[in-house]
């Protein structure tokens, strides 16, 4: 039996998540200095007292979330549970970058700066309005697909994640994901809705927003992971540096192909999944793809605790 630590995404965040973590443990508290120190502003403050509107953007959600899962995870390293406890590593979107700053492949203070040009960057990508995205409910990653291709119309409509088997997200255009929509009801879908998100992501609409971290991680050293990192868009384990550049690179255009990384985890003898940081997301996501496996989060003091036995 082996366990992977996985790393939560976007739409995880909360007003105060990490807080008890830093009170509780030296070793998370440094985590978020660091982070503001990083970043040249007190990201703490905004995560621990600030808005949710403000959270929520995307510039800020992504350092936030990382921050929150760095510091969790150091938290489990204070009670003797290790990195080295897991066989893999994962993060869905941005949580990949958790994943590596995790494994030592990025340092702490050049994944904050990243994740905040990585989210401004898919910010700026395209004017508010002109793209979207929405979760279709119910059907497959197939049929996700077909509807997209058939919605686009000329227009950029693709399946951006294939989150588990009955949830995938398409991103695009927003006139062609809103034909989507009528299209995947007509499909078969249980439901299918609109997300709030201020971006269409994970489609080739992004492609400037790949252009600006080509650059970004260009001038980052990324060091050889001390555990194989399963990769969203490649949905197997990768260990090479220059290879990792490069995949996160396409990681911004690319789909996040979750369901198919924890069913590559699941044949690679992984029963234990972990989900490190904020809410509990991926523990959903990961009962409905790998029913035999057990799920933990970890993103408060108790959990940790509780993680110690």
């Amino acid at each position: 039996m082996s366990r992977a630590f996985v790393f939560p995404g976007q739409g995880a965040q909360t007003i105060g998540m990490g807080r008890a973590l830093a009170e509780a443990y030296p070793a998370a508290k440094a985590v978020f200095d660091e982070v503001d120190a990083a970043l040249g502003e007190k990201l703490s403050s905004l995560i621990w007292e600030g808005s949710i509107e403000d959270l929520t953007l995307t510039k800020n959600a992504q350092p936030a979330l990382m921050a929150t899962s760095i510091a969790a995870l150091r938290a489990l390293e204070s009670e003797g549970i290790g990195i080295e406890t897991a066989a893999f590593v994962a993060g869905h979107s941005l949580g990949e970058y958790s994943a590596l700053c995790a494994v030592g492949a990025l340092d702490l203070s050049d994944t904050a700066r990243l994740l905040r040009i990585r989210g401004q960057a898919m910010q700026e990508a395209v004017p508010v309005g002109v793209g979207a995205m929405a979760a279709l409910l119910g059907l497959d990653f197939a049929t996700a697909t077909e509807v997209a291709a058939e919605a686009a119309q000329g227009e950029v409509c693709q399946a951006a994640n294939d989150n588990d088997p009955a949830q995938v997200v398409v991103s695009g255009h927003k006139a062609a994901v809103e034909r989507a929509l009528d299209i995947a009801k007509a499909k078969g879908a249980k439901r299918a809705l609109l997300l709030p998100v201020s971006a269409p992501f994970h489609c080739s609409l992004m492609q400037p927003a790949a252009a600006v971290m080509s650059e970004a991680l260009a001038g980052v050293v990324i060091h050889t992971p001390k555990l194989p990192v399963v990769v969203n868009v490649r949905a197997e384990a990768v260990t090479e540096p220059d290879r990792i550049r490069a995949l996160l690179v396409a990681q911004v255009t690319g789909s996040v192909r979750w369901r198919e990384s924890v069913l590559w985890m699941e044949g690679a003898g992984v029963s234990e999944f972990w989900e490190i940081g904020a809410g509990k997301a991926l523990s959903g996501m990961i009962k409905r793809i790998a029913s035999g496996a057990t799920t933990r989060a970890v993103g408060t003091p108790d959990d940790v605790m509780a993680a110690k036995g």
